[in-house]
C-alpha cells in the first residue's frame, strides 16, 4: 500500500510517496526480502527504504519525537531521530532497519561507503544498477531482542549521524 505525502509535510518541500509492503517471514520471504526491497525502491526511484520485522520496526518507529512535549526516550537506548518533516532533504533517510536501500544520492549524503569505517557494512552490502545500495545490518532479521542486534542498530546511527536528523545543519 501507499499514500502520497505533500511537499508541506515532506523533507525539502517536495512531494512524496510512502510505500509500504508485508513481507512474511518465512524463509522464502526472507530470502526474497532485499531483492524486493531493491526492486521497489529502484523501480519508485526511492531516496531510502528500509525492510524490517515488525516487533523490531515498532521500537524503531518509537524513536520519532514529532512534538516537543513528547519527553518519553526513545526504546532500548536508541537514538531519537526527528519527524519526516523536520528533514532538511529527502536524500536522508528517516530510520535505519534491517534491510536499508540507499540511492546514490542519500548514500552520498550520509557519507556511505567509507572503506574504512564501513568494511563490515559493506560485508553486507551491494551495490544497485542504478548506483545505490542494499545495506543489510544483521544476517538474520532484525530481533531487538537479541543484544548483537540491537548493537548492530546502535553502531549504524553512530555512523551515520545524519540519519534521522540527528546531525547538526
Amino acid at each position: 500500500m501507499g499514500w502520497g505525502k505533500p511537499a508541506a509535510i515532506s523533507p525539502g518541500g517536495r512531494a512524496q510517496f510512502e510505500f509500504h509492503v508485508s513481507v512474511p517471514l518465512s524463509a522464502d520471504g526472507i530470502a526474497a526480502a532485499a531483492a524486493l526491497l531493491e526492486a521497489v525502491a529502484e523501480e519508485a526511484r526511492a531516496f531510502w527504504g528500509h525492510a524490517t520485522p515488525f516487533s523490531a520496526g515498532v521500537d524503531i518507529a518509537r524513536q520519532t519525537k514529532n512534538r516537543p512535549d513528547d519527553l518519553e526516550p526513545p526504546p532500548r537506548g536508541l537514538p531519537v531521530i526527528r519527524s519526516p518533516s523536520a528533514m532538511r532533504l529527502p536524500e536522508i533517510p528517516h530510520r535505519l532497519g534491517w534491510l536499508n536501500y540507499w540511492s546514490d544520492a542519500a548514500a552520498r549524503t550520509i557519507g556511505f561507503p567509507d572503506p574504512l569505517r564501513d568494511a563490515e557494512l559493506l560485508s553486507r552490502a551491494r551495490r544497485t544498477a542504478t548506483g545505490g545500495w542494499v545495506v543489510q545490518l544483521t544476517d538474520a532479521p532484525l530481533d531487538l531482542d537479541n543484544p548483537a542486534h540491537l548493537d548492530a542498530l546502535k553502531r549504524a546511527y553512530e555512523r551515520f549521524p545524519e540519519i534521522g536528523g540527528r546531525a547538526a545543519p
